[in-house]
């Protein structure tokens, strides 16, 4: 449900992009951009972001987790054990990571698409 919430806004960010962007498309397209460039300009937009939010949401997610949980444990007067603190892998923790950029490039291919669909006089009318 996370996963879903989190594209969806990717997906307005890049809508939004795309669209106070559509006359610098126009432009590009009228000079030579083909319909695949446009696609990798636009998802590569959004692509940076998403890296650099899983590579600090991933370590501020273990940090996070590894001071509540003690707390809570306290507070209810019992230790927990070592395996239901230390709950990640090096496997996990890179699939975490990547999952910024995979939600942000499939909340990006719909704005990318329509991007290299729209006609450039079309995008050159607007403004």
């Amino acid at each position: 449900m996370i996963a879903v919430a989190a594209g969806l806004g990717v997906l307005n960010t890049a809508v939004l992009q795309t669209r106070e962007r559509v006359h610098d498309l126009g432009v590009f397209k009228a000079l030579g951009m083909t319909p695949r460039q446009t696609i990798v300009m636009v998802i590569s937009t959004v692509a940076g972001t998403g890296l650099a939010a899983g590579l600090i949401a991933v370590p501020a997610g273990i940090a996070l987790h590894e001071s509540v949980l003690p707390i809570m444990g306290h507070a209810v007067h019992t230790g927990l054990p070592a395996a239901v603190l230390h709950v990640y892998q090096a496997p996990e923790l890179i699939l975490l990571a990547l999952s910024g950029l995979a939600i942000a490039v499939a909340g990006a291919l719909a704005p990318a698409s329509w991007a290299a669909g729209t006609s450039t006089a079309a995008a050159l009318r607007t403004e």
